[in-house]
């Protein structure tokens, strides 16, 4: 893989941060780190606070290329790609389809498990149907359809009498709909794609007194500890990196993706939570430790997600 610094198509970046999606602190955080990394690999950088506004921002600013460091709905779910597919500006990380099939988990799902990757058993149901009574044996999950950053997630503890509150409460779809998942245990596993090849695997250790690897662990300093290489006997190691390959593959990402895991080692049991095609950028992020890894330092990983920008992605 080229570092994107030999034969640079793009001069002028514009980073696309913010938004208004329940995301958007994790997103000016994104996009601060990845602007700063940008100029310091010798870009010239534009930031731009994604509005309603920003198709006329873009024609008037004219830039040769735009980073997407947006996070959530209209940011991350295809919306802001079709939107820079009109105005044909090259753009970094997934394309229409990839992005709004990645975005919404049920639909993931259905892709990933096509390909014979195992799930979590799961149900689509409203939040009222989800408060009358268990939706299934506690204990399990209940979360948005279409958030990331683990926005919403409720943990519904084994041997809960009822349904907890908090329910009430998920971002739900244009629907009004949520899903609710069985509750897997064990370890929290991660594997991203660069390009089109498979990165090593961390497990997420949320800090103490956090139930699992929610908003907080994520973005929070000690929010969990990561542990690079995972200790994960061979034969998951291979199974969580040819599952997240495939998956990036059959929902045709491009640039850089995440796919996250639950194995129970008391049962060898692995499944597939999510895929994202917009992982975080910021200083506790994920892909960054990854590709460092990797041997890819932050500022050349960014580097090669410009040169790699396109149209008709």
């Amino acid at each position: 893989m080229s570092d994107g610094q030999e034969g640079r198509k793009f001069d002028h970046v514009a980073v696309l941060l913010g938004g208004w999606s329940a995301e958007r602190e994790v997103s000016l955080s994104t996009g601060r780190e990845c602007a700063n990394a940008l100029e310091a690999e010798g870009f010239r950088v534009t930031r731009l606070d994604a509005g309603r506004d920003l198709a006329a921002q873009l024609v008037a600013l004219k830039p040769d290329v735009c980073f997407n460091a947006l996070h959530g709905r209209w940011g991350e779910d295809g919306c802001v790609q079709g939107l820079l597919e009109v105005l044909s500006i090259p753009y970094t990380h997934s394309g229409v389809a990839a992005s709004s099939v990645a975005m919404h988990k049920e639909q993931t799902k259905r892709v990933v498990m096509a390909l014979g990757v195992p799930i979590a058993e799961a149900r689509i149901i409203t939040p009222g149907e989800a408060m009358r009574e268990h939706a299934m044996e506690p204990p399990y999950v209940a979360k948005p359809i279409a958030e990331g950053s683990s926005v919403g997630v409720v943990i519904v503890g084994r041997g809960a009498n009822r349904p907890p509150e908090a329910i009430r409460s998920i971002p739900v779809t244009r629907d009004g709909e949520i899903m609710v998942e069985t509750f897997v245990p064990g370890l929290e596993l991660t594997c991203g794609v660069i390009g089109d090849t498979p990165t090593d695997i961390i497990d997420i250790v949320p800090a103490e007194g956090l139930e699992f690897y929610d908003y907080e662990a994520k973005y929070a300093p000690g929010g969990s500890k990561h542990i690079l290489p995972a200790q994960i006997p061979s034969h998951v190691r291979e199974a969580v990196q040819r599952h997240t390959l495939a998956a990036h593959r059959a929902l045709g990402c491009r640039g850089i993706s995440r796919c996250d895991f639950r194995w129970d080692g008391e049962k060898d049991e692995l499944v597939f939570l999510e895929l994202n095609t917009q992982p975080g950028m910021t200083p506790t992020s994920l892909i960054p430790e990854l590709a460092a890894h990797a041997g890819l330092p932050f500022g050349k990983l960014l580097a090669w997600l410009v040169n790699d920008a396109s149209v008709d992605r």
